[in-house]
C-alpha cells in the first residue's frame, strides 16, 4: 500500500519538484467512506474537489493552519513548502468541498491524520498521509449490516421457598361450545393474480469480465472508456516512473498499439488490465495493484518486465478466472 501512496505522490508532485532544491512535498488521498466504518474498504472510492487543511503547532503550542489544497479528479492532493520543515507534529483533515459531493459524502469528516516521512536527503523531504475519509449522513443501503452478538440466557434462579401444591379445580371444565353458524366459505379473489415480474438485469460492473486490448480499441466499444479516456497521458495514470521510461507525450490510446518491445508490450497489457479493473469488480487485479505491478516491473530487470506483461496478458484473456469479454456494442 505504501508503494501506491508513493506513486500517487509522484503524480501530484512531479511538476512541483522538477529542478527544485530545498523543498518539502506532502501528498495524500481522500476517500468517500460510504459505509461509515472508519476505514477504506471495497465500497469506497476517491473523492475529487475536497478541501484538505494542514495545521501545525507554533512556538506557543497553538495550532495554526499552514496550507489548504483541493483534491484532483483522482482524489489526490499535494502541498509544497520551501525548505525542509519538520511536519511530523502536524495534522491534515478534510475541511470542506468545492461544491456538490456525490452521494452526500461531505456530511462529516473523518479523523485527522499525521504526515509520515518517506525520505529526507539532498535538501529534499517527502511526506505522505494515510487515506483521509469523508462520510455521508447515513451508510448507503448496500452496505453490510453488523450483527450484534447474541448473549446466552441467564441460568434459572433457584427459589428458596417450596413450590406451592397444585390447586384442584373447584368446578368441572366447561365443554366447548358448538358454533351456532356454519363456517363462512373462503372468498374467491376478485382480481386475477399479478403476473410475475421479469428478473432485474445484471449490473455489468459486478459481472466477471476480461477483454483483450483488441476489443478496447474497437470504435463500437469506446463507451466502456469511463474513468480514463484514450487521450489521457500515460504518466498521469502510472506516475513519474512511467514518465521516465515512456515520456510525457504518449497517451493510453497510443499505448494500446505497442508491440515488438518488452517495455511497449508491458505498457499495452498494463493499460488493458487497468481498463478491465475499472470495468469489472471481479477482475483479478484492481486499479491500485495494476499501478503497483507496473512500477515494480519498470524498476526491475527485463525478465521481470516480460513476466509482468505475461501475467497481465493472461488476466486480460480470462485465463485462470474463466472470465469472458462481456462487451456489447455501444448505441
Amino acid at each position: 500500500m505504501d508503494s501506491f501512496f508513493f506513486t500517487a505522490f509522484l503524480i501530484v508532485a512531479a511538476s512541483a519538484i522538477d529542478g527544485a532544491r530545498g523543498a518539502t512535498v506532502l501528498s495524500g488521498t481522500v476517500f468517500c467512506d460510504q459505509c461509515k466504518d472508519g476505514q477504506v474498504s471495497l465500497f469506497d472510492y476517491p473523492l475529487s474537489g475536497m478541501k484538505v487543511t494542514m495545521v501545525c503547532p507554533g512556538s506557543d503550542g497553538q495550532f495554526t493552519a499552514w496550507r489548504e489544497e483541493t483534491t484532483n479528479w483522482l482524489g489526490n492532493y499535494g502541498m509544497r513548502f520551501d525548505g525542509t520543515p519538520n511536519l511530523s507534529g502536524c495534522y491534515t483533515q478534510v475541511s470542506g468541498s468545492n461544491g456538490q459531493v456525490p452521494n452526500g459524502c461531505g456530511a462529516a469528516a473523518g479523523p485527522a491524520k499525521s504526515p509520515r516521512l518517506l525520505f529526507n536527503m539532498f535538501d529534499m523531504a517527502m511526506y505522505t498521509v494515510d487515506p483521509l475519509i469523508s462520510q455521508p449522513a447515513a451508510p448507503m443501503p448496500f452496505c453490510p449490516r453488523s450483527v450484534a452478538p447474541v448473549l446466552p440466557p441467564p441460568p434459572p434462579q433457584q427459589s428458596i421457598f417450596p413450590p406451592p401444591p397444585p390447586q384442584q379445580p373447584l368446578l368441572p371444565p366447561v365443554p366447548p361450545q358448538q358454533p351456532l353458524l356454519p363456517p363462512v366459505p373462503p372468498q374467491q379473489p376478485l382480481l386475477p393474480p399479478m403476473p410475475r415480474l421479469p428478473p432485474a438485469p445484471p449490473l455489468p460492473f459486478l459481472e466477471a469480465s476480461a477483454c483483450p486490448h483488441q476489443k478496447w480499441m474497437m470504435p463500437e466499444y469506446r463507451c466502456y472508456w469511463k474513468v480514463v479516456g484514450p487521450d489521457t497521458k500515460v504518466w498521469v495514470v502510472f506516475g513519474l516512473i512511467a514518465a521516465r521510461k515512456y515520456g510525457t507525450d504518449i497517451s493510453l490510446g497510443q499505448a494500446m498499439i505497442g508491440r515488438g518491445d518488452p517495455y511497449r508490450t508491458l505498457l499495452r497489457e498494463g493499460t488493458t488490465s487497468l481498463l478491465n479493473s475499472y470495468n469489472s469488480i471481479q477482475f483479478p487485479f484492481n486499479s491500485i495493484s495494476v499501478v503497483e505491478h507496473m512500477n515494480l516491473a519498470l524498476t526491475g530487470s527485463t525478465r521481470q518486465v516480460l513476466h509482468t506483461a505475461f501475467t497481465f496478458m493472461k488476466a486480460n484473456l480470462g485465463i485462470g478466472s474463466n472470465a469472458t469479454c462481456r462487451f456489447t456494442s455501444c448505441n
